[in-house]
């Protein structure tokens, strides 16, 4: 328990409950996991309580959900009598794009080719460039050019559903394509993408959360300890397969620390998912 305590506390500073709370209802409060609605909700003291669990409290939560609330993430809603949030529909819609690249994504080889984006945004309308630029480095891009952006071609699908649901693909041309010359394409790869900056992000995932694995090593977590390692593991997971797209192996530094990443947060999401969606169902039910 001494671990998982500490581990828990020296985790939390790097997460914000809104962070928190939009895993909770991607894993929990959605595609009628409540229930049979479809209403993609939870009340308001299942949030708490859940967060409560999770070292946030009330009031954190409250000014959280808030906030969620602006963005259109969340929106009020009661059912039967109780007060609660739903899922906007572009936030269920974000959820699931999400879902494959969070526990499904692959990693690239050069075969695959790459995505090429080609965009040309009028000085008129410079909100919606930064719209775009922004769009395009959530999801992985990286820069070969003014205009010119690139990513494995695995993101082709993706990348079209979220352009066209911001309204920019009209803006946009997306190209299949091979690297045919001139300089290498490693060090290209390197100019494209902060390699240095991705391989620090995997490294401090694996530091962080090795100690867990050591922790379940020989052991079975209890429903509630689940939940309270899985929910903060996630929350801080999700990010980096849109920080690293994917890269092929062949184009990146030997060791990349992303490997190792990935291999632990699929030990943990084995370990961890289903007792930690068991202590969940049973707060949100409750």
């Amino acid at each position: 328990m001494a671990i998982a305590a500490t581990f828990t506390e020296n985790a939390r500073p790097d997460l914000q409950p809104r962070q928190l709370i939009v895993t909770l209802y991607g894993l929990y409060g959605r595609d009628g996991l409540y229930g049979r609605d479809g209403r993609n909700w939870l009340s308001v003291a299942a949030l708490v309580r859940l967060m409560s669990e999770l070292g946030v409290d009330s009031q954190a939560v409250r000014s959280s959900v808030s906030r969620l609330k602006r963005r259109d993430t969340l929106r009020s809603l009661a059912v039967a009598g109780s007060a609660g949030y739903s899922l906007s529909p572009a936030a269920l819609e974000a959820l699931r794009d999400g879902d494959a690249r969070i526990f499904q994504s692959r990693r690239a080889v050069l075969a695959d080719g790459f995505l090429v984006v080609v965009f040309s945004v009028p000085e008129s309308e410079r909100e919606r460039r930064h719209e775009l630029r922004t769009q395009l480095s959530r999801l992985g891009f990286g820069t070969a050019a003014p205009g010119v952006w690139v990513a494995p071609a695995q993101l082709a699908r993706e990348t079209a559903r979220v352009l066209a649901r911001s309204g920019l693909d009209r803006y946009v041309d997306l190209f299949r394509a091979d690297h045919l010359g001139f300089a290498d394409l490693a060090v290209k790869v390197r100019q494209w993408w902060d390699l240095d900056e991705l391989a620090a992000q995997s490294a401090a995932f694996t530091a962080l959360y090795r100690p867990v694995a050591g922790w379940l090593a020989g052991r079975t977590a209890s429903d509630a300890e689940a939940f309270r390692q899985y929910v903060p593991m996630l929350t801080t997971w999700r990010r980096l397969p849109y920080l690293d797209p994917g890269l092929p192996l062949e184009l990146l530094p030997t060791g990349w620390s992303g490997e190792a990443a990935t291999g632990l947060f699929a030990e943990l999401n084995k370990a961890l998912r289903e007792p930690a969606r068991r202590h969940a169902m049973a707060v949100i039910h409750a």
